[in-house]
Order: structure tokens, then sequence, then C-alpha cells
């Protein structure tokens, strides 16, 4: 599944980055610590790879 976001995109590598081991876990806020609890290396690589050409910076939430 790709990223809908850029933002997604950056927290997605940084987590990928993390279950590589470059990077420390404990340096991991928000969406990309839960991403890297949440998602398998295949799955974070998926949402990393995406382009980020004609992405939105952020996806608002809708209203119902």
């Amino acid at each position: 599944m790709p990223a809908k976001s850029a933002a997604q995109q950056k927290a997605a590598g940084a987590a990928l980055s993390a279950k590589r081991g470059d990077t420390k876990v404990g340096e991991l806020k928000g969406a990309s610590k839960s991403m890297y609890k949440s998602m398998s290396e295949k799955q974070l690589k998926e949402f990393a790879e995406t382009r980020r050409k004609g992405k939105p910076e952020h996806v608002g939430k809708t209203k119902h």
C-alpha cells in the first residue's frame, strides 16, 4: 500500500531505518514510532518507496 502523504512517507522511512538498525528506536517519535511497532519491514519499505511528487504534505481527517 503506498503512502497517501509526504508525511507518511517520511515517517515510514524513519521507522524502516530503525528496523534495519541504522537509527536508534529511542529517536523515533509519533507516527514513525507507531509504524515501527505495528508494521513489518516489507510494509515499511512499500510506504517509504512511495513517490512524493503530487502528494500532499499531510492528509487531513474527514469529518462525518
